[in-house]
Order: structure tokens, then C-alpha cells, then sequence
């Protein structure tokens, strides 16, 4: 604890001096701060005039407080945060406040939603689109679950559908289609504890997949109909868009920890060599690899090292990525949007990065497949050109829009503050 309020001091006692040499006073900053299972990622962007962000600040440490993208070991996870941020702020030469953090794991769960009103003046107002969302977001969750995201799918009108803004638009009835994310108020309440006691402040949670949406997707696709996979090291992450909008989201306690895991129990061998050997030598397809090429295996404890082909490492992990690809093809089926995903699957995340992953993702969706790197950002752009970067950046940009909009967000907050300033909202546009 003590550790905790002297990081929160340095903090706040160098915000005078850190940040009379940012730019602009660091008033058009933002920062994302990926939380996953395997590395904790800080970035700080600047927001360009054009409303383009530009990254100028980046910090990494590896993650040993988290699995299956919660967290369970606070002091750790605390721990990698401080270094992944004063990594970032170096760099940047800022100090932070706040951040837009990332949420993932198993205990994510989500459903369609729709609310119906009135509209007041015949004329929709942004006082009609709040009701309207409140009445979406009325559903019984379990207690132990919260509100996410509230994500607007489409507007009706008077049985006209497809409207995507209806601010403005004559009627009586409005309807609102929308995709609600739930989450483990537990889960989202460590991973707040675990930055606010770094001294930072969380602007928002956001769904991981749904950031990776922002940095990896077009927007054709997201028309077309696309599936995003965000394969991580703990859980692999679900997104489906169509007609432009999110319509599903799940999770897959499967990614590439597995695999690690495989190797390490297969070959006899540390976990951290497994995860070197899956890196520098992986194959998801066999028949990618030579069957000549021969590699070095360090043994456990004081065992001397062995050879391995790579042909045998490949027979490990070719099993369990045919077993990942086919669990997420039967989601897509059982969301009823396995025939409407005209764009075809884009995967992301660093676990998708293995030789021949797009492959043998062809050969099991039998569609388009691509892998999906992170972009439209600029500054330290080539520092991030990776698809392990995908939800960080994906993170940046929408705090970025957010901060813009100068609105809130779609994150639900469940004090008790924000119900009385929703109760209140709606007296005001009732009465």
C-alpha cells in the first residue's frame, strides 16, 4: 500500500515539471493501457488537429498478475502496470492521469437488446435517443454482472429501419436495436483497483475485441460482414459486424497459452523455452515446415538439451489451433451470422501472428481470411505495426473520439451517482 500511494505522489509531484515540457500541456493526450494475460502495453497519442492520433509514448512489460484476462494477483499486476507506464511516460515525456483500459475474459457475455418511446415533439432529440437507450439497456442481468457497453445497432422509426443517426427525424415512435456486453463486476473491479492504486484514474473499460475493431477493421468490411478474432494469450475474442454495426460478441477460453502449455508437456521442456520454441519455430500447418530442419530442446532441471524436428513441433501445435478455429467456427454458426460474414475472418492479436494460422483458417471457415494489424494512427506508427498492438491502438482511438465528441461513453458505471444522474435525466425529459 505504501508502495502504491509513493507512486501516486511521484506522480502527481512531477506533473508540474513532466508536463511544462509535453506538448500543449498534455491537455490533447490520451492513453491506452492494455491489461492482457501475457504483457501489460502503455501508450500515450496525441491528438493532431485533424483529430488523428499520433503515438508518442510506448511502454511494455510482461504480464504475471493475469490469466484468462482477469486478474489474480493484484500486487503483480500492479506492479507490471508501473513499469509499462513510466516506460510510456519516458518515452513520452508526459505525466498521466488517466486511462482508457482494456477488459476481457470468460465471464464476458452478451445479447440484442431493443427499447421502444415515445418521441416528445414529434421531431427525435437527444433527450428521445437517451430514453430510448435506457429503455434497451432495462434487461435482468445476474446480480454479480454489470452493464459494459450499450452498443446502438440500428434506429427505427415508425417501422422505417436502418436509420443510423435519427437526431432530427420526424415521428412518433422510436426504436432503438442494440448489443449489450456484460461482465463479472468483480473482474472490472480488480482491474479499476489495480490502476487507480498505480495513481491513475480510468476513463473508460472498453470490450478488447471492440477496441481491436477500431485499429484493424474497415469500414467496408464492417458492412460487407466480417468476423474479428482477437487471439491473445489467455482467451480469444469474438467480435461479428454487419450492416456496419457489432451484432455479436463471445470469448474462447482457448489462445495461445494453450499452445505454450502443449509444447512445454510434449517435448519436456521450461514453459518459457516452450513459448521461444513456438515463436522462433511454430507452424499451425505441418506441411509449411521442412521435414530436415532440426532444432535444440532445453531440458528441465539439469536434463541435457535434446533435437527436435520441426516437424514434430509443428504435429504439437497444428492440433490445437484446428481445435481453436473450429470451437469459434461453431460460435459463428450458433450466432446464426456463419453465412453472412461476406468479408471473412480477419484474425489479430499476437497469437495469430504463427506461420501458417491464416492457412489453416482458410482451409476450416472456408472463406476470406486475413491477418489484421493495427493502423490509422501516425507518429511512432512502425513501433505498433504489429497485430499484438492491435487492442492498445484500438484503445487509443476510440478515447481519441470520445474525447472529441466531448461525451461520455457507452461504458455503464453502476455507482449509485450515475443512477441518480440518469433518475434525474429522465424526470427532466418526462415531466
Amino acid at each position: 500500500m505504501e508502495k502504491c500511494l509513493a507512486n501516486k505522489a511521484r506522480r502527481q509531484e512531477g506533473q508540474g515539471v513532466i508536463r511544462d515540457m509535453s506538448r500543449k500541456d498534455g491537455t490533447n493526450m490520451v492513453v491506452a493501457l492494455d491489461i492482457g494475460t501475457s504483457k501489460v502495453v502503455a501508450l500515450i497519442g496525441e491528438i493532431a488537429p485533424s483529430g488523428e492520433v499520433e503515438i508518442v509514448g510506448i511502454g511494455k512489460n510482461p504480464s504475471h498478475g493475469m490469466k484468462k484476462g482477469v486478474v489474480v494477483n493484484i500486487d503483480s499486476t500492479i506492479e507490471s502496470i508501473n513499469r509499462a507506464v513510466e516506460e510510456a511516460e519516458l518515452m513520452a515525456g508526459v505525466n498521466i492521469n488517466s486511462v482508457y483500459a482494456g477488459i476481457a475474459g470468460s465471464h464476458i457475455s452478451s445479447l440484442n437488446s431493443h427499447g421502444i418511446v415515445a418521441i416528445k415533439d414529434k421531431e427525435v432529440t437527444e433527450a428521445d435517443l437517451e430514453r430510448v437507450m435506457d429503455a434497451a439497456r432495462a434487461v435482468a442481468i445476474p446480480a454479480d454482472q454489470r452493464i459494459l457497453h450499450v452498443l446502438p445497432q440500428e434506429y427505427v422509426i415508425d417501422d422505417q429501419d436502418g436509420i443510423r443517426d435519427p437526431v432530427g427525424m420526424a415521428g412518433v415512435r422510436l426504436e432503438a436495436r442494440v448489443h449489450l456486453v456484460t461482465g463479472a463486476q468483480s473482474a472490472a473491479q480488480n482491474i479499476i483497483k489495480c490502476v487507480e492504486r498505480c495513481g491513475l484514474d480510468v476513463d473508460d473499460l472498453i470490450l478488447e475485441q471492440v477496441a481491436s475493431s477500431y485499429s484493424v477493421l474497415e469500414d467496408d468490411e464492417k458492412e460487407l460482414g466480417v468476423c474479428l478474432v482477437d487471439i491473445g494469450g489467455g482467451t480469444s475474442d469474438i467480435a461479428v459486424f454487419l450492416n456496419g454495426a457489432i451484432q455479436h460478441t463471445a470469448v474462447i477460453p482457448i489462445a495461445g497459452d494453450q499452445v505454450t502449455n502443449d509444447i512445454a508437456v510434449a517435448v519436456r521442456t521450461p514453459t518459457q523455452f516452450a513459448e521461444q520454441l513456438k515463436i522462433q519455430h511454430g507452424s499451425a500447418l505441418r506441411q509449411l515446415i521442412s521435414e530436415e530442419e532440426i532444432i535444440e530442446v532445453p531440458g528441465v532441471g539439469e536434463r541435457e538439451p535434446r533435437t527436435l524436428s520441426t516437424q514434430t513441433l509443428a504435429s504439437v501445435i497444428e492440433p490445437r489451433y484446428e481445435e481453436l478455429f473450429s470451437l469459434i467456427l461453431a460460435e459463428l454458426r450458433r450466432s446464426g451470422y456463419a453465412e453472412r460474414v461476406g468479408a471473412g475472418i480477419v484474425l489479430t492479436g499476437g497469437s495469430s501472428k504463427i506461420l501458417g494460422a491464416v492457412d489453416l483458417a482458410e482451409e476450416i471457415f472456408h472463406m476470406p481470411v486475413r491477418l489484421g494489424s493495427p493502423r490509422k494512427v501516425g507518429g511512432l506508427k512502425g513501433e505498433v505495426d504489429n497485430p499484438i498492438h492491435s487492442t492498445g491502438v484500438g484503445l487509443l482511438i476510440y478515447g481519441a473520439q470520445q474525447m472529441n465528441a466531448g461525451t461520455g461513453s457507452v461504458f455503464a458505471p453502476s455507482s449509485s451517482t450515475g443512477l441518480w444522474e440518469r433518475i434525474k435525466g429522465w424526470f427532466n425529459g418526462n415531466l
